[in-house]
């Protein structure tokens, strides 16, 4: 009973958490299963696999219904994160693993400096509208409405093909790394795409459901996924999501990139000293 309980509020703060900045809950979730719950590291790897899936599906009805995800942008991104993948598990092996760590760890440190320099500004940037003949010929422009703000918010999409390589890239780490790569999609959308953060962070929500539904498949056949164990994460994680997407779109803008940037730090951090051989 004591561990169902855990179970359960692990995965309602994984949902709250990843509904609400659009990343995986397995910072949250694979500490609990192994160090607390002292469970075999590949059974914590496929439960977050479900909790990504969980996450994904319990936020996406809701801003689908709110306007507030991009589904072409998340759709043609996808198309990306896809090929990577693929590319990424067939490599394997291939790559020097270290010298990725320390890539992608670098490209998050960065990124959170970015949105550093975002936040000490006197408002958080202004969505870019400036026509991008990429993104029109696509129709990927969107519209949404801010509940914090009070105020309906039109945003252009911009260099197309910078996000898309970015998502090339976070696809090529999931494969190759066995990481989710919710941070990588928030980032190109927000930092290369100069989208808002409350549509990437939306959009990146219903990205990861399709990248994880394809591995899940190979966890279940090779018995690393557990009814028991993913099973009440499942539950909890579709409770946290529904109050996530609620808290998000009440957010000041500002708010919700001062709790995304020491997340992707410490995701920064981890990822140089995986790098080195250390992990924490």
């Amino acid at each position: 009973m004591h561990e169902l309980l855990l179970l359960l509020l692990t995965g309602l703060g994984a949902g709250i958490l990843g509904a609400i900045m659009g990343i995986g809950g397995g910072m949250i979730i694979t500490p609990v299963l192994t160090v607390i719950m002292g469970l075999p590291i590949q059974y914590a790897i496929a439960a977050s696999v479900i909790a990504v899936i969980a996450t994904s599906s319990g936020s996406t009805i809701a801003y689908l219904r709110d306007d507030m995800l991009n589904l072409r942008v998340a759709m043609f991104l996808e198309i990306a994160t896809t090929v990577g993948a693929v590319v990424g598990a067939i490599v394997s092996g291939l790559v020097n693993t270290k010298f990725l760590y320390w890539l992608f760890g670098a490209l998050l440190i960065f990124s959170s400096y970015n949105m550093v320099r975002k936040l000490l500004g006197k408002k958080d940037a202004a969505p870019a509208t400036t026509n991008d003949a990429i993104a029109s010929k696509l129709r990927l422009n969107g519209t949404y409405y801010d509940k914090a703000a009070m105020k309906q918010v039109d945003y252009s999409v911009t260099n197309v093909p910078g996000g898309f390589v970015m998502m090339f890239g976070a696809g090529i780490a999931s494969g190759l790394l066995g990481i989710g790569s919710g941070a990588f999609k928030v980032i190109a959308m927000d930092t290369i795409m100069h989208m808002p953060l409350k549509p990437s962070s939306a959009t990146s929500n219903l990205m990861m459901g399709v990248t994880a539904a394809a591995s899940a498949t190979v966890y279940f056949f090779n018995g690393s996924l557990q009814p028991e164990i993913a099973g009440p994460l499942a539950i909890g994680i579709l409770v946290g999501a529904t109050i996530g997407t609620r808290v998000m779109q009440v957010l000041p803008t500002r708010v919700l990139r001062m709790i995304f940037i020491p997340i992707v730090a410490y995701m920064g951090l981890q990822m140089l000293f995986k790098g080195f051989g250390v992990s924490f």
